[in-house]
């Protein structure tokens, strides 16, 4: 456990760092999942995961959770638009709990904000949200020509000043050898296994997805868990219904009566 002082200059302990990341680029796996209320990040913290992202927006209840996992807030394209949103976005995140930002943003972006300092995770390959631009949702690194494209941004980002980069369904082999080949800590999600932190949205690995993306793979099945909770609450309250028409609810355990005595003076009260 690293000590550290947060943004907001308040002392904390945290599993990893910054530095302890680029330290072991290459020589050791992590893993990241995303958690976006209190309960999901302790469910990471006890699983012994290494990292956790979230929305910026949702930092603080995220801290209440995990006070130790390094955490990264994603700066959501469209809940942040102008640079000024993106700078003020990032301090409040910070300042909030977050170690790092991730930002799907323009090479500018990343270097406004890492010439302040502010650890930024950048994203590259299939950027969903962006998706349209390259014809769809597919993966991104599929001829050798686009694999080099690929491989330019990456340096560019690394130049930029990312520590980071999310990197979203890129043939496995083709970011094997980009991984080898920048300082960059690479986040594989649908990249296969040969960058150096796993990553899957919770949804995902803990089986709570209707319609999961090809990449994931689920280690629990909570949807089930789910359609049965939505099951036995309209169960519930279709049997709560009958037995109040029907008269058998309340019953003798859920009633109370005065006794024959006291009764019969309250009778004789109203009369």
């Amino acid at each position: 456990m690293k000590n550290i002082y947060t943004w907001a200059a308040v002392p904390a302990k945290r599993t990893l760092t910054v530095g302890d990341l680029k330290a072991a680029k290459s020589k050791k796996k992590f893993t990241q999942v995303t958690a976006n209320s209190n309960e999901e990040a302790d469910a990471a913290e006890n699983a012994g995961f290494d990292m956790i992202i979230c929305q910026a927006k949702n930092v603080l209840k995220v801290r209440e959770g995990s006070k130790h996992l390094f955490l990264t807030a994603s700066l959501i394209l469209n809940q942040y638009v102008t640079n000024e949103d993106i700078l003020r976005g990032a301090f409040k995140a910070l300042e909030n709990g977050a170690d790092a930002v991730m930002t799907p943003r323009s090479m500018d972006v990343v270097e406004m904000l890492t010439k302040e300092d502010i650890p930024v995770m950048g994203h590259l390959g299939l950027v969903p949200r962006k998706s349209t631009s390259v014809g769809g949702m597919r993966a991104i690194g599929k001829t050798s020509n686009e694999a080099f494209e690929l491989f330019q941004k990456f340096k560019r980002l690394e130049d930029a000043g990312a520590f980071s980069a999310e990197c979203e369904v890129i043939p496995e082999n083709v970011m094997g050898e980009i991984s080898k080949r920048t300082n960059i800590v690479t986040v594989s999600l649908g990249a296969g296994r040969n960058a150096d932190v796993m990553y899957l949205f919770m949804e995902d690995i803990c089986g709570d997805s209707e319609n999961p993306p090809r990449h994931a793979k689920a280690f629990g099945n909570i949807l089930k868990l789910r359609n049965e909770i939505k099951a036995e609450r309209i169960r519930a309250l279709k049997t709560f219904k009958k037995e109040s028409i029907s008269g058998k609810f309340p019953g003798k355990k859920q009633s109370s009566n005065l006794d024959k005595k006291q009764f019969e003076e309250f009778l004789n009260q109203l009369d």
